[in-house]
Formats: C-alpha cells, structure tokens, sequence
C-alpha cells in the first residue's frame, strides 16, 4: 500500500451534521426495534488524536464479529476541515493503541502486535511516503504509549521489566527462568495482589528511550535506579493497566511522567500518583510534587513554559474531584506552587488539553451529558455552551494552531459515536458518519430528564425516562428501574454496549414463548453520590453507602409512576450491575415492591467484599473503619443481615474472572437464596470479567435478561 497516495489523494466533501437538538420520543412506523445483531455488529469509533498543527485527526475504527478472530480494528483519518471523507490508513489482522504524532505531522508512532510478535511493539508510519508501518522497537516483554522526541529523532515508550534487569538481555533471560520453572505458583509480600482481571507479579513499568536511526538501541532510564528499588513503585493503575503518562520535557533533555512510591499502603491508606523528571542522558529520576496530593497526564504549553497536569487534593472522602493544575517550568524542573485552573465550577474534569496560547479545553459531566468547559489564561474556568442532547468525550486539542482547533467523540443514547470537530462558540460538526445508514433504520427513543427532591436529604435527584423502541402512548407498560454502577459514576445519554438502553427496553431477544413484545419503560437514576452535580453530591454517600440510594431509586420510580401516565406501576422490576449489583442486592433486603429482581456482580455482605475486592481501602472509609472495629455500618448495610426478608425473584449473574466483585459474593447471595427458597438463576461466565464482553455471551446475557423481565412483567410471574 502506498501510504503517500492514499492520505493525500482523499475524496470529495461529506460530513454529517449532527444537531444538539432532541428527538421527539413518539413512535415512528418507518423505523424497526433494534436487535442485539444490529447494536453489536455496529462501527465502534474510537478517541481521535490530533495532529499538532490541528489539521488532520488520527482514530480507530473497529468492525466487531461475534467470533472474535473475525474481528479488525484498523486506524484512520480524516480532515478536521471537514471537505474530505474519513480514509483508511492500516489494514492488518491486529489493531493499533496509543497513537501519537510527530513533531511535523508527517509521521505516527503506536503499539501494535503484528505478525511475528510475541508481543505489542512500537511501529512507525511515514504519511507521505511508500511502504508499510515500520517496527522500530524490540522489547521483550513488550512496549505502549510511545511519543516523539521534540525534534522527531527520538521516540520514548513504556515498557515492562523483570526486577534487577539491567537490559534487554537480562530481561530476556529472567523471562525465560519463569517460563522454564517446573513449578507454578504466585509468592506475595506486600498489597495488592490482583487488579480488575488479572494477578499481580513482579514485572515493573519502566521509561526507555530509542533514537529512530536503524540498529539503534533503547536506553532504560529506570535501570539501577531508587525508584525503582521503593517497596510501593508503580505507575498509575487503571483497570487495563499500569501507566506512566510520560511527555518529553520542551528542551528534550528530559522526561516528565507519573508514578507512585506508596502503591504497598493500599491495605490501609489512600496511594498517590506524583509528578518525576528523568534525564535523557542519564541519572536519578526525581519526584517534582509530593505529599498526599495526586497527580496524572502532564503536559507542556507551546511556549514551554507551563506544566499542565489532573490534580486531585489529598483524600480524606470516598471520592474527590478531578482537577487542572499548572505551573511554571524552568529547565528541568517547577518553580513555584501550582495554579488551580478549574476551581470556578464544581465539575470533575475528564479528557482535556491545551491550546496554543495557553487556554485549557476540557470535559466534564454534568446532569447525564458531558460537556466541553474552558479555562482562559487569567480567568475564571466557565461551561463553553449548553449540551442538551449527548455527550462529549476524548476530547483532544491541537497545541501548535493559531486558532483552537478541537475534536472529541459525540453520541447520545440515539447515536453511536462519531468524531466531531468543536466550535468552542456553538457546538459541532460531524466528521464521521460511520454506519449512518444503519443506526437510521432503527427505533432508537431519545431520554428524558425529570428530578425530585430526596425525602431524607432534599437534595435534587436527577433521572432519566426511557421509552421502549415502538412506543404507544395508549398503552400501559411495565417498569424496569436500572441501577447504574459506580458510585461514582452517571446514567448519561449516551450509546452505552454493554447495558444498551434500547435493547433492554424493547425485550428484543426474549425466547419465552408467548411472551408479550410490548418492552419496558426504563427509569435511570442518578443517586446521591453519582458524579456530574458536584462533589459534595458525589462525597454524600459516604457513612451511606446502600440505604440512602436505594431509598431514592424507589422514589425515583414513585416519581415515574406518577409522572408518566403510561408506566403501570404494578410491574416493576430493579436490576444493576457492580455498585447497581449492591443495591439491587440492597433493594431484595429491604422492599417486595419489585415483582423480580437483576444483579450482576452484586455484593451480599460488605465484609467479604471488603476482604476479597482488589480495591480496599475505600471500602472502609465508606462506613467509619475496618470490620474488627464493629462500626454499625458493616451490619446494618450489608444486604446479608436481612436474609430472612428475602422473597423477590432474582437472575444472578457475574464473571468469573472479576477481581473488582470478587466470584465469592455471588456465591454468598446464592446460597443464601437457595437457603431461603427464593426463585432464583444463576449464570457464571467462566471467561469473562467484571463486563460480558465476548459478542456470543453479551447475546445470551441480554436474551436472559429480556426472558426473566416477560416472566415476571409480562406473562403473570408473581414473588414467593
């Protein structure tokens, strides 16, 4: 493929113009009930990445299949002038992650397992020149997130090491030690031990660095260092791994990245995330920020004189919000305290960045949408302008342009993602259109937003009602009240996969013979201690943590029940998945309002959680200590302290390899169950984690789902 004819020679105009305008929910004859094939085999658009000078936007697109080898997921790009179609940059049997631009725009680097690899490596693209993506690292355990040097000849990545490696070499060889032990175990010292889905070893997260001249070798500028030697070293832990979020100092003499020293106190304290410098050349990295403060993604201005990063304030709460730091860069390193830049609005920043005068573009959820905010040199932080309709997210900023140049994702529960390019002044223009065609002949309803004030706290509680696919307003449909996960999360109106809207709604799938299609009315609930109406909202839970949210998503239906005149208020059924789990686990413990009850990887007891989750400490400090300390909450908030009031039918499902959840708690509730003779289902998916992700299995999840919601809202079913 020539790579230089291809992304020059792009076709002629065509965008879609996505309106921020909502869709009337009425039925529309034209349009059919969508099906789990329809949701599942759509175009998934990825987070688009800009060049520097904000021209061209880089983005991956994967093209799903149940079977999973059939899968592809290949790069992109598209003009953010928005007068040439998107086009297709790879076609290989791997996907790519962790796009990066080069300095001039002509090049990109990212990881990627092609043929041949054992594991992910960094690969290079010439954009305007013949051939192939070019792998330009070696590294034996594998290699992500890479970035351009400054002047383009050098690229740094992140990659895992064996302790006391001192090369590559060493690495190979303590690599193939483990893989030729005739024993199998896992030896622990220290906390944690799993994370999200996986166990825990010793392999550590190191920075190299690599010139791009042909033969050339990658300097680890970890090796032999004291970081790495503290007990609590490790890189900022996501579900889907450890990270450094390194950038190259302005002069490229340097590296700014984020670790942690702490990560061996998880048992009993909050960690934190602290800004480093690493010299290129060679020396002891040095941390930049301390004490109990967190940080993550730095980033420079244009000029090279500000240092951007997250900031999170020492915890003391279940939750803090996200904010955006600055200060001064000198050389090598800060001068003077850091500026908090988003402190005027009292919204958690998500996906953000820094245009070239300095002006910070960011994200952040408000009231079930997401929302683009700016923060101009020397003036307060403000919302750029409304959203009523979906959300916004990655959000990426050129940093090299005259002017801002903006684009992120956008979807609404109606619309799957599309990239967009932003005008900061009104609003956006699409610049994909991916499987536009398809999505049109679907019977997608909009949301609709109501609030109540809570009983208990008078707080404003936000909701969101919606319709099934081919609504009748002369009919009485049943209730399916969803619990979203978190807590410190949000029902948002946005294209979710895994708890699609519209498929639960519609009870499209259900195999019950005779059951009625009709569908369900959904009501989703932002309870207190969801994110997006402040942190006070969000920290409220805390000394709470089941009782006062389950009690507002029962008024939240009352309120629906009354509210919405074709809601038959006797079918009900409540159901949620992880923190939705627990309270749906919750709502079997303390009410028979419900004719049936879904929880997925919901916990029984809050000490077993406590004791098995991969993440610890803050479910202590939800309910005022650890468990041998006897405070009240550990009894009177665990589901299990009430198990002779069970009596609400229940599908149970969970993941076995859910480390968040751990397998144990669904085990507990169904025994318990079983003991106490409630009707009830189980379902293990033995393959799968905290998420039903395998396309077969997320099938078979929603038709259980739409065939226990006929059972009991639609053919009669009744509690014991």
């Amino acid at each position: 493929m020539t790579q230089f004819r291809t992304f020059r020679a792009l076709g002629a105009a065509a965008f879609l113009a996505l309106a921020l305008v909502a869709t009337p929910a009425v039925a529309q004859t034209a349009k059919r009930i969508p099906t789990h094939e329809d949701i599942w085999l759509l175009k998934r658009v990825g987070t688009p990445t800009l060049s520097p000078n904000g021209r061209w936007a880089v983005f991956s697109v994967v093209e799903p299949a149940y079977d999973r080898k059939d899968q592809k997921s290949d790069l992109w790009v598209v003009a953010v002038d928005g007068k040439t179609p998107p086009h297709r940059l790879t076609s290989t049997s791997g996907g790519e992650s962790g796009v990066a631009w080069s300095p001039d725009g002509k090049r990109l680097a990212f990881s990627a397992k092609r043929e041949g690899d054992s594991d992910e490596q960094i690969y290079v693209l010439e954009l305007y020149a013949a051939g192939e993506a070019q792998r330009v690292t070696n590294a034996p355990l594998g290699a992500r997130t890479p970035k351009f040097s400054p002047d383009g000849t050098k690229i740094l990545y992140v990659a895992d090491a064996w302790p006391g490696a001192k090369d590559d070499a060493d690495n190979r060889r303590l690599e193939k030690e483990r893989k030729d032990r005739r024993y199998d175990v896992r030896v622990y010292e220290t906390f944690p031990i799993r994370n999200w889905d996986k166990w825990l070893d010793e392999r550590q997260a190191r920075l190299y660095v690599q010139s791009l001249e042909p033969g050339s070798e990658a300097k680890d500028l970890f090796a032999d260092s004291t970081l790495l030697r503290e007990k609590g070293y490790a890189g900022r832990t996501e579900d889907d791994g450890i990270k450094l979020d390194p950038v190259w100092a302005p002069d490229g003499k340097g590296i700014v990245f984020v670790a942690s020293t702490d990560r061996n106190r998880a048992a009993f304290a909050f960690t934190t995330n602290q800004l480093w410098y690493a010299p290129v050349d060679g020396g002891e990295p040095r941390a930049l920020t301390g004490g109990a403060d967190s940080w993550g993604e730095p980033k420079f201005s244009a000029d090279g004189r500000t240092l951007y990063a997250e900031w999170s304030p020492g915890r003391k709460s279940v939750y803090v919000s996200t904010r955006i730091a600055a200060f001064d860069w000198s050389g090598s390193g800060t001068t003077g305290p850091s500026r908090n830049l988003t402190s005027a609005l009292d919204r958690s920043a998500t996906s953000w960045g820094v245009s070239s005068n300095g002006t910070v573009w960011y994200l952040a959820e408000d009231a079930g949408h997401e929302k683009l905010h700016v923060a101009e040199p020397g003036k307060p932080a403000r919302l750029a302008f409304d959203v009523p309709v979906g959300v916004y997210t990655g959000l990426s900023v050129a940093s090299t342009s005259a002017e801002p140049v903006l684009v992120a994702r956008w979807e609404s529960v109606s619309n799957p993602p599309q990239v967009v390019r932003i005008d900061p002044a009104k609003g956006h223009e699409a610049l994909t259109s991916f499987d536009a065609d398809k999505v049109a002949a679907l019977d997608l309803p909009s949301v609709e937003h109501f609030s109540f004030k809570a009983r208990a706290t008078g707080q404003q509680v936000h909701n969101m009602v919606v319709r099934p696919p081919g609504f009748d307003p002369a009919k009485k449909y049943p209730l399916f009240v969803m619990i979203h996960g978190g807590p410190a999360n949000m029902w948002r109106d946005q294209f979710f996969l895994r708890w699609n809207y519209h498929l639960i709604a519609s009870g499209s799938g259900a195999s019950t013979p005779g059951a009625s299609r009709d569908g369900y009315v959904l009501v989703l609930t932002n309870y207190t201690g969801s994110t997006g109406f402040g942190e006070k909202f969000a920290q409220s839970i805390q000394y709470d943590p089941l009782k006062g949210p389950g009690a507002e998503v029962n008024e939240a239906a009352d309120v629906a029940i009354r509210k919405f005149p074709f809601i038959d208020g006797s079918r009900q059924c409540a159901g949620g998945a992880s923190y939705g789990g627990h309270l749906s686990n919750w709502l079997q413990a303390t009410t028979t309002r419900y004719k049936c009850l879904i929880s997925h990887a919901g916990l029984i007891d809050l000490r077993s959680q406590w004791g098995t989750s991969d993440a610890v400490y803050h479910r202590e400090v939800m309910v005022g200590g650890p468990p041998w300390e006897n405070g009240p909450l550990w009894k009177s908030q665990s589901p299990l302290t009430y198990a002779a009031k069970f009596r609400t039918p229940v599908l149970v499902t969970v993941g076995e390899r859910d480390f968040r959840v751990p397998l144990n708690n669904t085990l507990e509730y169904w025994t318990t169950l079983q003991r106490q003779q409630v009707p009830a289902r189980l379902v293990v998916y033995p393959g799968e984690n905290h998420w039903i992700q395998n396309g077969e299995n997320s099938k078979f999840f929603y038709r259980d789902i739409a065939d226990w919601l006929a059972k009991y809202l639609q053919t009669g079913g009744t509690s014991k």
